[in-house]
């Protein structure tokens, strides 16, 4: 899973972008006013259409953002539960609440930041963001409260992508970092230190302790770990089966899969990471270097899950099903810096697993 991106292009350039406005009505000349009358039959015509257009806009980039990436997380716990062999539970299920929660908070959080590369979904944020915070908290309540029947175990995993998030996306790093600067600054003597400390207040505390999601390569491996580790252990927990020799094969690809799909769509966000100060693979190393990381990446889960087949712990029809996913990877990741509508690289990546489930259903109906 990774960070979505607003719905194809035809939909960002709605009069509600930040970047586009009009000046305040004590600014506008006569002739402007005249223009725009409201006695005006396209004045008249414009304010019955755009309510009903606008509206149409938000729907859609609110569709295509939280919930479409809930959706992608139940087949994705669904093809794990299928790879691991143990038997159907309401795992996916807790998936998605959970994915919901943490994608619409995490939207919310980072709506300023967000509106130059995902304007709709930045203003669907600005606009209703106690609305999608109270039905994030729902979801997540009653998340835990499934994962409750569920054990311990279920419980802990369950609560897990909510802690990475913390530490991942929130403040709570930097607070901690300020709290800790301005602590040894009124404290210590050295003026050395004093001055270093006395940087990391006035910053935020994000010269020594940083947000992980503004860390290079750390912030898609900590959403890549995160998500891996719920999506491979879930269903386990939840059947209460026992770790069995796949589970490290379903891991390493899930983990490997998700990796990929978190720095695709930083190709699109380029310039606004840059801008904010947010270190991601293509701002350090530039599109084309990205590309062939990538490239690796999926060459590697590619050799994982044809070794586990080669040792007989993945069956080849399923082997096969997850390589059709590997190859659309493989294509989207192609498409980096070469397309001009940069929202293929927010959807593709995660419309790739809808296509292995289907495959994995395809190959389990068969037999």
């Amino acid at each position: 899973m990774q960070d979505t991106i607003d719905p194809p292009s035809e939909l960002s350039g709605g009069t509600d972008s930040p970047h586009r406005s009009e000046p305040p009505a004590s600014t506008r000349s006569p002739s402007d006013s005249s223009v725009t009358s409201n006695n005006s039959p396209a004045a008249s015509n414009d304010s019955s259409t755009r309510p009903s257009a606008d509206g149409r806009r938000l729907a859609t980039a609110f569709a295509w953002g939280s919930p479409f990436t809930a959706l992608v997380a139940a087949v994705e716990t669904l093809i794990a539960t299928v790879l691991l062999g143990v038997s159907p539970t309401v795992a996916p299920a807790v998936v998605a609440l959970v994915t919901f929660a943490v994608y619409s908070v995490d939207h919310v959080a980072d709506a300023d930041t967000d509106a130059a590369s995902t304007p709709n979904r930045a203003l669907v944020a600005r606009r209703y963001g106690d609305q999608l915070m109270i039905a994030a908290a729902l979801a997540y309540g009653l998340a835990v409260a499934v994962a409750v029947t569920g054990g311990p175990l279920a419980l802990a995993l369950t609560l897990l992508p909510g802690a990475f998030w913390v530490v991942y996306a929130s403040d709570w790093l930097p607070d901690l970092g300020r709290a800790v600067g301005a602590a040894l600054a009124s404290i210590t003597p050295d003026d050395r230190i004093a001055g270093r400390v006395g940087a990391t207040v006035t910053d935020g505390g994000r010269s020594y302790v940083p947000r992980l999601k503004d860390v290079l390569v750390v912030n898609s491996v900590v959403v890549a770990a995160g998500w891996a580790t719920a999506l491979t252990f879930l269903p386990i927990a939840f059947a209460g089966s026992s770790a069995g020799p796949t589970v490290p094969v379903v891991f390493a690809y899930f983990l490997l899969r998700s990796f990929v799909d978190a720095e695709l769509p930083n190709v699109r966000d380029v310039e606004a990471d840059a801008a904010v100060g947010v270190a991601t693979l293509p701002v350090v190393f530039g599109v084309a270097r990205t590309r062939w990381v990538l490239y690796g990446v999926d060459l590697l889960a590619a050799g994982i899950v044809t070794a586990a087949a080669v040792a007989g712990l993945l069956a080849w029809p399923l082997v096969g099903a997850l390589g059709v996913g590997i190859a659309a990877s493989v294509c989207i990741t192609a498409l980096a810096g070469r397309i001009d509508d940069a929202s293929v690289l927010g959807i593709a990546p995660d419309c790739s697993y809808l296509v292995v489930g289907v495959a994995i259903a395809g190959v389990t109906l068969v037999g």
